[in-house]
């Protein structure tokens, strides 16, 4: 075992971006390209050489877009939450929903959002209207 960390040790610094997990939006764009550069090279061929490498590009790109980017499936409170977190606001900053209590009462699901709020958010994030419905 102790081989193979030093073989790696050695070829590290050249394939360290296309093998670690991207944390900035630069490194994740980066990886994208190498991984629609493995799906050409590749193709639908399991036994090719690099296969195995394009299904760690993907397992790693998967990893950055479950952190940074809304699930399709979510609730619109979850996604309301998420970009929150993403844009460091709080209930304070969601006045275009109403008093602090209306805020609280949606983000604890106990309110469900209105048509003027889902335009208002939907214009706030730049988003379609149809991620909060």
């Amino acid at each position: 075992m102790i081989q193979e960390i030093e073989k790696v040790k050695n070829v590290w610094h050249d394939v360290k971006d296309i093998l670690s997990v991207p944390h900035t939006d630069k490194q994740y764009k980066k990886l994208v390209k190498v991984l629609d550069e493995l799906i050409d090279e590749v193709g639908n061929n399991e036994k090719h050489q690099l296969a195995p490498l394009l299904e760690t590009v993907g397992n790693l790109i998967e990893e950055y877009e479950n952190d940074h980017f809304i699930q399709p499936n979510a609730e619109p409170i979850e996604v309301l939450k998420f970009l929150m977190e993403e844009n460091n606001l709080t209930q304070k900053d969601l006045n275009i929903l109403g008093s602090q209590g209306v805020v609280s009462e949606i983000l604890n699901g106990k309110r469900d959002l209105n048509i003027r709020q889902i335009k208002a958010l939907a214009e706030k994030f730049n988003i379609s209207p149809a991620v909060f419905i």
